[in-house]
């Protein structure tokens, strides 16, 4: 007989089998890619598409169907296509690229505008400290698919550097 060292929490105590893993699989293939995720992705230069796994993500729609609760973390697949990538933004929390297929650039910058940038490959990563002004883009001609993971289940929405990138957030989630 197995015994569970930790409790579950008590929304899941009486959840079975069968329930958790109905709730707690995701498969690529039903992730749906969201073009509009973000409020930079309908700019030229920042076009990228969100499959997400794990909790809210910091594009600020809390739309949770079909999506894995988290309390701790979010983690999603972005597809990036040549040419694009996401534009220089703060979070709350600590943002991971971890690149799963092709090469992106990441960099982080100051506010003064000095930025550092790293290519990495295949399974090569960033971490992005909280309140470190961050971001990717893909310089290759090929697709990259990168996996993000932010320290929250509901991250607040990403801080863009860009003022006016800033002021328009809002609009993209109905507030404005």
């Amino acid at each position: 007989m197995s015994v569970a060292r930790h409790p579950r929490p008590p929304e899941l105590a009486d959840a079975s089998l069968e329930d958790l893993m109905a709730r707690y699989v995701a498969k690529f293939e039903t992730r749906t890619p969201d073009w509009n995720a973000f409020s930079d992705a309908s700019i030229e230069g920042y076009r990228r598409a969100q499959h997400r796994f794990i909790g809210a993500g910091a594009s600020g729609k809390h739309d949770d169907a079909g999506v894995i609760p988290a309390t701790g973390f979010t983690l999603s697949i972005m597809l990036v296509p040549p040419g694009q990538g996401n534009a220089p933004h703060t979070h709350e929390v600590e943002e991971v690229f971890f690149i799963l297929q092709g090469r992106c650039v990441v960099f982080i910058e100051d506010e003064d505008g000095r930025r550092l940038s790293q290519e990495l490959g295949p399974w090569e990563m960033i971490s992005c400290p909280p309140g470190v002004i961050h971001g990717y883009v893909n310089e290759t001609e090929e697709d990259c698919y990168l996996q993000v993971m932010l320290g929250r289940g509901r991250p607040e929405t990403a801080g863009f550097a860009d003022e006016s990138l800033f002021e328009r957030r809002d609009a993209h989630l109905g507030g404005g």
